[in-house]
């Protein structure tokens, strides 16, 4: 068994797919209408769905936006470098929320922003 992908219900599809692609690097993977159940699945990541875990944005034609459950936690990416990672998001228009630093109680290097629908993502540097 392996894990096959993390669904976030968001706002606006366009933009979330812009904040994903554009600003984190991944790319869009596929994007499907269901005009009969008035939603749209649009799945990215960084490879291909066989190869890897990847996020399915999903997106319900009649709710422009959803409140955050208390329960969740956020989206961890590795990347090699989390002050330069920061930089780039914030270059790109993302909202950098953690600079990077040690996290508590700890030495790893970490940093979270923000998708457009407030959901978080940890940038853990990984060398």
């Amino acid at each position: 068994m392996r894990i096959l992908h993390t669904m976030l219900r968001v706002g606006d599809l366009d933009k979330s797919i812009a904040f994903y692609t554009e600003t984190l690097g991944m790319q869009l993977l596929r994007r499907t209408d269901y005009p009969e159940g008035r939603f749209t699945l649009a799945f990215v990541g960084y490879g291909p769905e066989e190869a890897g875990a990847v996020l399915e944005l999903t997106h319900n034609w009649d709710t422009p936006s959803y409140d955050l459950g208390n329960g969740y936690g956020h989206i961890a990416l590795a990347v090699p470098d989390a002050v330069a990672a920061c930089a780039e998001i914030k270059k790109r228009g993302g909202k950098v929320v953690r600079e990077a630093g040690p996290m508590k109680h700890g030495t790893t290097i970490i940093a979270f922003v923000d998708d457009p629908d407030g959901y978080k993502i940890e940038l853990i540097q990984r060398n």
